[in-house]
C-alpha cells in the first residue's frame, strides 16, 4: 500500500503554476492599459490648455500691435529725459545750457522706444544745443522755438513716419533751464 500512496503522488501532475502566472500577467497588462489611458488623457488635457494659451498670447500680441487711440479725458504720459549738460555756441565767453526736460507722449508705447533711443535722442538734442546761442534762448520765444526743434528730432527719431496730429511726442518741457 505505501507503493500505492507513492505511485500516486508520483502520477498526480504538480500543482498548476501557469495560473498564478497567467494572472500576475492580466494584472501588468490592465495597469499598463490604465497608465496609458491616463497618461493620453493628461496628454489632451495639456496639449488643449497650452493651445488655448497661444491662442490667448496672439490675441494679446494683435491687441499690442494695433494703433491705440487716445481715450478722452485720460491723463497724459511724461517722460523725463536725462540731465543735458552742453557748451553754447560763444558770443563774448564760454556759456554752456544745462537742461532737464519731459516729453509728454501720446501712447505709453512710446515711453520704451523713447529709452531704447535714448543715446540717439540724446546724441541729436545734443548736437541742437551745442548749435545755439545763449542770446536765442534767452527769450520766451527761442525756448518754445528750442522745444519744438527738440519735440520735431524726438518725434524722426521715436516715429520717423509720423506726421501732423500722429506724432507720438506731444510737447516738450523744460524743468530746468540754465544758462551760464
Amino acid at each position: 500500500m505505501a507503493k500505492e500512496v507513492k505511485s500516486a503522488a508520483e502520477e498526480a501532475p504538480p500543482p498548476a503554476k501557469g495560473g498564478s502566472h497567467k494572472l500576475l500577467i492580466i494584472i501588468i497588462a490592465l495597469l499598463v492599459v490604465v497608465l496609458l489611458i491616463g497618461g493620453a488623457g493628461a496628454f489632451f488635457l495639456l496639449t488643449r490648455h497650452s493651445a488655448d494659451n497661444v491662442d490667448e498670447e496672439e490675441e494679446v500680441a494683435v491687441e499690442t500691435v494695433r494703433p491705440k487711440k487716445k481715450v478722452k479725458g485720460a491723463p497724459p504720459v511724461y517722460v523725463a529725459l536725462d540731465t543735458f549738460t552742453v557748451n553754447l555756441v560763444p558770443e563774448n565767453r564760454d556759456q554752456f545750457v544745462q537742461l532737464v526736460l519731459s516729453v509728454e507722449i501720446d501712447d505709453a508705447e512710446y515711453e520704451e522706444k523713447i529709452k531704447v533711443y535714448s543715446p540717439k535722442i540724446r546724441n541729436n538734442v545734443m548736437l541742437l544745443l551745442s548749435s545755439k546761442k545763449a542770446s536765442e534762448l534767452l527769450t520766451k520765444e527761442g525756448k518754445e522755438k528750442l522745444a519744438s526743434e527738440i519735440r520735431d528730432q524726438v518725434n524722426q527719431i521715436v516715429d520717423p513716419g509720423a506726421r501732423g496730429n500722429d506724432v507720438p511726442i506731444r510737447e516738450v518741457l523744460f524743468t530746468s533751464f540754465i544758462i551760464q
